[in-house]
């Protein structure tokens, strides 16, 4: 073992006082909307209230998790989510298997035209005239079928396919095994890590999807949580947006209703992240960095 010196311990130091540092410059945000979400009315509004809460009351959070609105569009992004993020492994999952096989007949122009699409896009209006042209406009299919594959994703599948041997696949062929038993009993079972940490950027993706509502959504039965999430930042006192009373609104100042939503729009999907750790950090390394 080689014997540690005293700047490499320092050196360590260092790094782990910044990495600690960064963490804490990201989690100072986040601390100050939930603080403000579970603070008491009074101090919010009297500007006392910091990155720890001053009193303690989930009447706010309340009020805005039991409006009809937001449990609509929470369920729209929830729906959209769980859907987008299931069609889009699979494709993503089966568009890298073929591309992994570098003796495949026009693999090298394939490719060219995933890359193509990294770089070069038809722009935003021509973008929603197909969109409208295909009917898809104000119809929640647009939030899934025009990102419904991402080619950076795709080539991290594509590399860790590489990384396995192949004598796998031989030996499967030699006992009478087809292309898509291969694919489904060998290849995707032993590619858990990286297809799980991809899913995971798929359902952060969208659900955090603004633009795209934005854009193509005018119906406001069909608004997502981030639209939805839009509209009471603008507009924290409009009581269709919290489907209450003024009273009710008198009671809650408007920062508090906008830190709850925020909170209970962010919540969700960092309960995900728990359930992948396991699988996120393999997945990316192994995935993207062939060895």
């Amino acid at each position: 073992m080689t014997k540690r010196t005293k700047g490499d311990l320092l050196l360590d130091i260092g790094v782990y006082a910044f990495l600690i540092a960064l963490g804490l410059i990201m989690l100072l945000p986040l601390a100050s909307v939930f603080s403000k979400a579970v603070s008491e009315e009074w101090a919010i509004t009297s500007g006392k209230v910091g990155i720890l809460p001053v009193g303690f009351q989930l009447d706010t959070l309340m009020q805005v998790i039991s409006s009809s609105v937001f449990i609509r569009a929470f369920c729209i992004s929830v729906g959209v989510t769980a859907v987008g993020t299931i069609i889009s492994i699979l494709m993503t999952a089966l568009t890298a298997y073929p591309l992994s096989k570098r003796n495949l007949p026009g693999i090298s122009f394939c490719m060219v035209l995933f890359i193509f699409t990294m770089l070069f896009s038809g722009g935003l209006i021509p973008n929603y005239l197909l969109m409208r042209q295909l009917h898809l406009v104000d119809n929640l299919w647009v939030l899934i079928l025009p990102g419904m594959i991402s080619v950076f994703n795709m080539l991290v599948i594509k590399s860790y396919y590489e990384s396995l041997p192949e004598a796998l696949e031989e030996s499967a062929r030699i006992d009478g095994a087809k292309t898509y038993t291969i694919l489904f009993r060998i290849i995707l079972p032993l590619s858990m890590p990286v297809i799980a940490t991809i899913a995971l950027f798929y359902a952060v993706g969208y659900w955090n999807d603004y633009f795209g509502p934005m854009i193509y959504i005018n119906d406001t039965a069909l608004k997502t949580l981030q639209l939805y999430l839009q509209d009471v930042v603008m507009d924290a006192n409009n009581a269709n947006l919290t489907n209450k009373s003024i009273d009710d609104l008198m009671n809650m100042s408007p920062e508090g209703i906008r830190a709850a939503t925020v909170v209970a729009s962010t919540v969700p999907i960092l309960l995900v992240y728990p359930f992948m750790q396991k699988y996120f950090i393999k997945g990316v390394l192994i995935g993207s960095v062939k060895g």
